[in-house]
């Protein structure tokens, strides 16, 4: 009698344990497909009500830049547009950028095509927006001295409200921007290296930040990634520093400055390092 109790309860016990334990790894498994592969960076507070989209650049100092690069771009040969990530310090995406021109623009203008930008933050709302118009080169970006060749870009953000411009300057035969505010007036400069400078595979190239005294206080740099992506495709690697307490609104500016030095020497068909 005492036998027959003991495998009825074996046999209750059974059901439990096995309906249990597929239960447990389904969650599992469940909760491994639920966690996104990159966590974006969290917004920050904003104690002076500055626009969310660029509250992110509160509590940065540092920003790597990606370039995306579509393979079926490199199988057929055409620009596509650009597509861009921005990284932190941890790798946690902060903004992505998309590119906005035609088709005809990209394959026959090359690098000096004019474009629009759209920055979006995590929810996809566009924060900040770059535009740039076409500019001729005179006998490509050394000789450009005149003011219908100097390369602009304008940064707006939100979109709809300016808060600086990039302007390409002549010197000599530096590449030079000038980092101007939403009034016009000049706030920062980026000097980059001599137009007949040579750098070896595996070197950075670097845009020194600078203030009105010549003092550097941030660097827009082409990072080096690999060889064959350095060979056969035109995606880049920036990266970006500058003084953590430097005005959100010059930050984004900055910014665009970066995407301003990747078209004009570094894309396809306008290289010069």
């Amino acid at each position: 009698m005492q036998k027959q109790q003991r495998q009825q309860q074996q046999q209750q016990q059974q059901p439990e344990e096995s309906s249990h334990a597929p239960v447990s790894r389904r969650q599992s498994a469940y909760q491994q497909e639920q966690q996104p592969k990159q966590e974006w960076m969290p917004l920050p507070d904003s104690p002076g009500g500055y626009p969310p989209g660029l509250r992110y650049l509160m509590q940065v100092d540092q920003l790597i830049i990606k370039q995306q690069k579509e393979v079926m771009e490199i199988l057929i040969g055409l620009d596509l547009p650009n597509q861009y990530v921005v990284l932190n310090t941890m790798g946690q995406p902060i903004y992505f950028a998309n590119e906005k021109s035609s088709s005809v623009a990209r394959n026959c203008c090359g690098a000096a095509r004019p474009f629009e930008l759209n920055i979006t933050d995590s929810s996809g709302e566009e924060v900040i927006h770059v535009s740039r118009p076409y500019r001729c080169m005179c006998l490509h970006q050394g000789l450009s001295c005149l003011n219908c060749c100097k390369d602009l870009v304008t940064v707006e953000a939100p979109p709809g409200q300016l808060v600086g411009q990039v302007r390409q300057i002549h010197r000599r035969c530096e590449a030079t921007y000038e980092i101007l505010d939403s009034a016009g007036d000049k706030v920062l400069s980026i000097d980059g290296p001599n137009y007949c400078h040579c750098y070896c595979p595996g070197d950075d190239i670097p845009f020194s930040v600078r203030t009105h005294d010549g003092e550097e206080v941030g660097r827009v740099s082409r990072q080096w990634s690999n060889l064959m992506q350095e060979y056969f495709t035109d995606a880049d690697n920036f990266g970006i520093t500058f003084p953590i307490d430097l005005h959100l609104n010059v930050k984004a500016t900055i910014i665009g400055a970066c995407f301003l030095i990747d078209f004009m020497f570094f894309e396809k068909g306008g290289r010069m390092y």
